[in-house]
């Protein structure tokens, strides 16, 4: 790809850099000052285009991989090429668009997924958990729920803040889903209270596992608290949506 594309593309998006943006994003560790609609405009015109996702990725920049991320070809990567790309230090946005546009997409989703699993990484392990997450949803067959609850109880509430999330993730989605595991994974939820007190719009659905379980499952307990959202903090929880808001699994 020709370096003058790349770099054309790296100045469009310095140009969209807001400085105020910036600021609350890095209060979550998103280096960057890009309203994420116009990456996604920048995306829609360039279309896919391989060659340039990966020269963008290669740059560092966390805007450029996060369009890299928006404009490549999945199934283009090896599983070692992304096995690389999600050991790379990288922005929590751009470790999350990279399992949920890319990994997710990939024929080595599953196999990652194992591989991943025992990763003594926290932020690869929390990859393998959002793969697992998917797999609760849509292929459960094979997984073994248990153990995974079993995983989740003995190591949720001392894991580290991006494995921690992956993990409630999982535990929500085997809650909402699986009715005969649904009072096994609200006891942990209760007992652990990970994301209890997670400031949370009045429009949203709070990440703490209980509730997210209850209101997902047409409210089968009153809740509790009403959180309120400090200006500046995390709206919505987008990974909620990563694969479309799931009905209760009956």
């Amino acid at each position: 790809m020709a370096e003058t594309e790349v770099q054309r593309v790296l100045a469009e998006l310095a140009a969209l850099d807001d400085p105020k943006v910036r600021a609350v994003n890095l209060r979550r560790g998103d280096d960057h000052g890009l309203n994420l609609s116009k990456v996604r405009l920048i995306a829609k015109r360039l279309k896919i285009q391989q060659p340039l996702a990966r020269d963008l990725w290669a740059s560092g920049d966390t805007g450029a991989r996060l369009l890299a991320l928006l404009i490549c070809r999945p199934k283009d990567f090896t599983a070692a090429e992304l096995d690389a790309m999600v050991r790379e230090p990288s922005a929590p946005k751009v470790h999350d668009w990279l399992v949920n546009y890319v990994v997710k997409k990939s024929p080595h989703a599953e196999a990652l997924r194992v591989a991943w699993s025992t990763d003594a990484d926290p932020v690869v392990a929390s990859a393998a958990w959002a793969l697992t997450s998917e797999r609760v949803v849509k292929k459960p067959a094979g997984l073994d729920l248990t153990a995974l609850l079993d995983a989740i109880e003995a190591e949720m509430k001392i894991a580290p803040d991006r494995l921690q999330w992956a993990m409630n993730h999982t535990l929500a989605q085997i809650g909402i889903n699986h009715a005969e595991y649904r009072p096994r994974a609200l006891a942990i939820g209760e007992r652990l209270e990970v994301l209890k007190d997670y400031p949370t719009p009045a429009n949203c659905t709070s990440p703490y596992a209980p509730d997210w379980i209850n209101e997902m499952c047409g409210g089968a307990r009153k809740l509790q608290r009403r959180h309120t959202e400090a200006p500046g903090e995390w709206g919505c929880f987008e990974s909620f949506f990563s694969y479309g808001v799931q009905a209760c699994g009956s």
